[in-house]
């Protein structure tokens, strides 16, 4: 199984990584690698790892990914957030003992019926964003 990381750069100078494929652990070691490489060339940014394209992590892959994330995070002290983390991973990272001051998880879905009535709340508007 392989592992694509794209490393993107906001407004702020802060970095996103968007992962995509799987985690095992001849992937992990590269990613912990040049993710330690960015963190110390850049310790004032922020790191926040998308997880959105994980579509596999194997059981020593996992624990790979979770040593790094507590190295990542000893050596900055800053919390690095991980953004549309599937449920299962975030028993996993309980189960590791990675805390919310180690590791912030940001989901942003929405359940269905959390919109049910946003078209009542927001007038039935029609072709709003239509010229």
């Amino acid at each position: 199984m392989s592992m694509k990381a794209t490393l993107l750069r906001d407004s702020l100078g802060n970095i996103i990584v968007q992962m995509e494929g799987g985690f095992d652990y001849a992937s992990c070691e590269p990613l912990r690698k040049q993710l330690t490489e960015i963190t110390t060339d850049h310790p004032e940014a922020k790191l926040q790892i998308d997880m959105s394209g994980v579509s596999f992590v194997g059981s020593s892959g996992i624990n790979h990914f979770v040593d790094t994330l507590k190295l990542l995070h000893k050596s900055s002290q800053e919390p690095i957030t991980l953004s549309n983390v599937d449920e299962d991973f975030k028993r996993v990272f309980e189960l590791y003992g990675l805390t919310n001051a180690m590791v912030v998880i940001n989901n942003f879905t929405l359940e269905i019926n959390e919109t049910e009535g946003m078209n009542q709340a927001f007038g039935n508007r029609k072709n709003t964003f239509q010229n």
